[in-house]
């Protein structure tokens, strides 16, 4: 006993001899500079504090998108390989994979600012201006269909820009909700009913029989042996298929009636139009409409897709979509119409644009 009470006197001790040299000063380092701390100090909170001065249009920020963006994220932010789509995704946040853009998913125009300037381009952070990261700010904005394309982001309109999502997010309330249901004292027996098993799967037959369709052509109907089924045969089978084939589909009349060559190639050249566009079966709206049915229908019709006002005066004037109309906008969208959101240079080739919409045409019945 009295050894322990020796260790417990001498640390006691050591640990007052102590005191006094950690409370000394080393000398070490310096306060930084004002100059030091606003270099850091690049936060930007959803309230506007931190922005600094400066302004940028949809136009420049097209070009700076171009020149520093586009390499990982696509020419109209649609992705690039293995790096993030910053656009679309609109109505996707329900999906089992939902596509989280700035548009469809991001609360804040704060983050993306602040998220630019600081850690963007990727291996070269911060070599942006503040007009460069508010002009390509904006041009993320317009490629969201959330700006139109004369739209100039400032500090001083900054926080009227009000995010599609902002009210997608709730405060994290569990410490008052859900966290007192856990610290109660456990049920450790008796806790609820005793579980008994009544049926078991085999016994109701929820697994329903289907006759199966050999390799051979052979239909195997349930519980019947591979011999019943091959002298059985197959030609009260075959008959109605060969009556269905009879009959093709209207689809199929009207590609019939296209160049297979052409619609191939129009396919081709319909990749550069994937990014925005969707076409055929489970076709979706993205950054642009669906294009089935485009050919010979009335513009601005697609349901579910938020056109531009330049397009909503085109489908108010019932402007219809013939091949010749067509091959006017895609030759130069922006000239055909004026102040439309849609971001695409063009197709300059007048064969590839025929290709595109022969290949339209297959999918506008």
């Amino acid at each position: 006993m009295s050894k322990c009470r020796n260790l417990i006197a001498t640390t006691a001790l050591a640990t007052l001899a102590a005191a006094p040299v950690l409370a000394q000063e080393f000398g070490l380092g310096r306060a930084a500079l004002p100059e030091e701390i606003e270099a850091w100090d690049v936060a930007v909170l959803p309230d506007g504090t931190g922005l600094p001065e400066g302004q940028g249009d949809v136009y420049d920020g097209e070009e700076a998108w171009i020149n520093n963006c586009a390499a990982c994220h696509g020419d109209f932010a649609e992705g690039a390989g293995a790096w993030p789509v910053v656009a679309g995704g609109d109505g996707t946040l329900t999906d089992a994979r939902p596509v989280k853009t700035v548009g469809s998913y991001w609360p804040y125009l704060s983050t993306v600012f602040d998220y630019v300037h600081r850690s963007m381009p990727f291996g070269a952070a911060q070599i942006l201006t503040y007009d460069e990261t508010y002009a390509i700010t904006a041009y993320i904005l317009y490629s969201n269909g959330i700006v139109e394309d004369d739209f100039v982001l400032s500090n001083e309109n900054f926080t009227e820009v009000v995010m599609p999502n902002v009210d997608g997010f709730i405060i994290d309330d569990r410490m008052e909700t859900e966290f007192p249901l856990f610290v109660t004292e456990p049920c450790m027996s008796d806790c609820s009913a005793p579980v008994e098993i009544t049926k078991r799967a085999t016994d109701i037959a929820v697994t329903p029989a289907f006759p199966r369709l050999l390799l051979d052509g052979t239909v195997l109907e349930p519980g019947a042996t591979l011999e019943e089924a091959s002298a059985q045969g197959t030609a009260t089978d075959a008959a109605p298929m060969e009556e269905a084939a009879a009959e093709p589909a209207a689809e199929e009349v009207q590609v019939a009636s296209l160049d297979p060559a052409m619609v191939e190639a129009g396919e081709r050249a319909f990749r550069q139009c994937r990014s925005c566009h969707q076409v055929g079966d489970g076709a979706r709206n993205g950054t642009g409409p669906t294009l089935n049915g485009i050919v010979g229908n009335v513009a601005g019709q697609v349901d579910g897709f938020r056109y531009s006002p330049a397009f909503v005066e085109k489908a108010e004037e019932g402007h219809v979509w013939t091949e010749e109309s067509l091959d006017a906008f895609l030759e130069n969208p922006r000239d055909y119409i004026e102040r439309n959101r849609m971001a695409f240079r063009g197709v300059r080739d007048a064969d590839e644009r025929a290709a595109l919409i022969a290949y339209l045409t297959s999918y506008s019945n």
